[in-house]
């Protein structure tokens, strides 16, 4: 039965039967993760005018991050592409701790805090809060963040009703991010039963996929590119995906110690469209083809290896017809390449790889992209030193 079938004709309309307009109804349809939260502020708005703003904060388990996702908040929004950990914040803590959710009458208390999200909060002119965790299964996920602009705004018989408000923000959202945990877990498990077939390690995916989230977040901050919270977060869940078309290459391709040969070669540049049929197989056998963003790692997947000039593969696209995802997860991959470690080869310093990379700006790699990395070179650091790699025997030097 389609959408359209579900419809109720106008005569039916009209009739007592169905006098009652679902206020929520636009949550049946497909539509963007955001688009989903303004419906459900617009309803709980009615309800309750003094529900200014609405953000939802992912979590980041393996860095204890938590990182702006999405938020409702007609006219501006400053808190945008923010970070902190949770380690560093023991009121929020309190609130997984305790197991309760947290409400501030007057956010002025907190107007001595040393971080930046409690500045921009309090000069949007917000001066209440309810902070509710998304919890799945017993898993945290994130919070769900209420403000007004009045003090006290919230009774009991108020937060009742955002409890419920809370527990129907969190559903969609931890659906939403199960669905891509559930797609990225598919891919790697796949991955993971060829493991030895590929050299590529955990510790490269945890890097590269950091390096595209700052390359993301840079780009994003400075506007040289339009991107919200949550493109930079799929781009950063997805990034580690780039190669899963490598599954279908033959073992004489993948693991041929030697150079390739033309044929080899043009084969081995197969694995870009390969992974994007693998791609829309596993969207449609999990029944994701709908899935918010699926589009990014699509992108990413087929076109990571199209360069500026026109000279990349597998379409020959040049410059700014490359997706910016695919733009952002090239320069991500070659730079730790660049500075891995393998069996084969040795790793170059930061240094050297990024100034390989600004030689090759413009003709092979966006230059924005580069610029970006670079510009984070001290996050770069923090990165390599969280994630190491497993200790590899050094390469073989000529005598």
């Amino acid at each position: 039965m389609t959408e359209e079938s579900l419809a109720v004709p106008d005569r039916e309309a009209e009739s007592p039967f169905f006098r009652h307009a679902d206020p929520l109804a636009a949550l049946n349809r497909g539509m963007p993760l955001e688009d989903k939260l303004a419906a459900i502020h617009e309803a709980l708005y009615a309800e309750f005018g003094f529900v200014d703003r609405i953000s939802v904060a992912a979590y980041d388990a393996p860095t204890d991050m938590l990182k702006t996702f999405l938020a409702s908040s007609p006219g501006k929004n400053d808190l945008v592409r923010y970070e902190a950990r949770l380690a560093d914040s023991p009121s929020l803590q309190d609130i997984l701790r305790t197991g309760r959710p947290r409400m501030v009458d007057d956010l002025a208390i907190f107007h001595s805090g040393r971080h930046l999200h409690t500045r921009i909060i309090a000069e949007d002119g917000f001066r209440c809060s309810y902070t509710v965790p998304m919890l799945l299964d017993g898993t945290f996920w994130g919070f769900i963040f209420f403000n007004s602009r009045e003090t006290c705004a919230m009774n009991e018989s108020a937060l009742c009703r955002l409890d419920v408000y809370a527990h129907l923000i969190s559903s969609v959202i931890t659906s939403e991010m199960l669905a891509v945990r559930l797609l990225a877990a598919a891919v790697k498990t796949a991955h993971d039963m060829v493991h030895y077939r590929d050299p590529e390690t955990g510790a490269h995916i945890d890097r590269m996929s950091r390096y595209a989230r700052l390359i993301a977040q840079h780009l994003a901050a400075t506007g040289a590119a339009s991107l919200d919270d949550s493109d930079i977060e799929r781009i950063f869940q997805f990034a580690p995906l780039h190669d899963i078309g490598k599954l279908a290459l033959p073992d004489r391709i993948l693991l041929k110690p030697g150079p390739l040969s033309a044929d080899e070669r043009e084969e081995m540049q197969q694995h870009t469209v390969r992974g994007l049929e693998m791609i829309n197989a596993i969207a449609h056998n999990f029944g994701l083809d709908h899935l918010d963003g699926l589009d990014l790692l699509r992108h990413i997947a087929e076109s990571h290896h199209e360069t500026i000039d026109g000279g990349g593969y597998p379409n020959g696209l040049h410059d700014r017809e490359i997706p910016l995802e695919a733009r952002i997860v090239a320069v991500a991959d070659v730079f730790d390449a660049l500075t891995s470690v393998r069996p084969y080869k040795p790793s170059w310093s930061n240094d050297q790889a990024f100034a390989w990379l600004r030689k090759l700006a413009r003709t092979k790699f966006d230059e924005d992209c580069v610029d970006a990395l670079i510009f984070n070179a001290a996050k770069v650091v923090e990165i390599q030193q969280q994630f190491r790699e497993a200790a590899v025997p050094p390469a073989p030097t000529l005598a």
